[in-house]
């Protein structure tokens, strides 16, 4: 495969990818919202930025989550490296997850401990995983993994979060054996 070759195609992916999530959210949207479980109803819909990986490096990750009721909660965070020339092993990735919540004892649901399950489909460049063998190939890897984390939300929707979780490659013979998956996250739930 030739690297002009690769670029082409992760150029023709990225709109693509950021099309399914785009479908993705407006689905969320468009769901009956009185299925909610918890205690506020009109808010279940939330949206969270990295901070931590934005001021570490040009890193957007962006994180859609529908809170299906006070215990549970599905999304898709969308990674984008702005600048492919620093040491991060992504230049892009989805992650799409599902999320149990704990300990809920008060009113304002899904927030506080959870467990996170999720799948994560990564485009990056070898050449500063594998320097030492030379290598220098765009790849694409899936993987499986698993998270734990915490959330805070403020009765006005202001949400923290912070999550640290790891995940394995299925069958890949470029970039990542594993991922590490966290942040530190802010955002709203409306």
């Amino acid at each position: 495969m030739h690297l002009s070759q690769s670029k082409s195609e992760l150029n023709y992916m990225r709109p693509t990818l950021f099309l399914i999530f785009c479908i993705f959210v407006t689905t969320a949207f468009s769901q009956n919202q009185s299925d909610s479980k918890n205690n506020n109803p009109d808010k279940v819909n939330e949206v969270r930025l990295d901070g931590l990986k934005l001021l570490a490096g040009p890193i957007l990750e962006g994180t859609y989550e529908y809170i299906k009721n006070q215990n549970s909660g599905f999304g898709m965070s969308l990674l984008v490296n702005l600048n492919s020339d620093n040491d991060y092993p992504e230049n892009f990735s989805i992650t799409p997850f599902y999320r149990m919540y704990f300990f809920n004892k008060r009113d304002y649901g899904a927030k506080g401990f959870f467990v996170e399950g999720f799948g994560k489909l990564a485009t990056g460049n070898d050449g500063n995983i594998l320097e030492s063998f030379g290598n220098d190939e765009n790849y694409t890897d899936l993987s499986l993994g698993m998270s734990l984390g915490n959330k805070w939300v403020n009765t006005n929707g202001f949400v923290f979060e912070v999550l640290l979780g790891v995940s394995r490659t299925l069958g890949s013979n470029y970039g990542n054996e594993a991922y590490l998956r966290g942040g530190l996250f802010v955002g709203y739930r409306f």
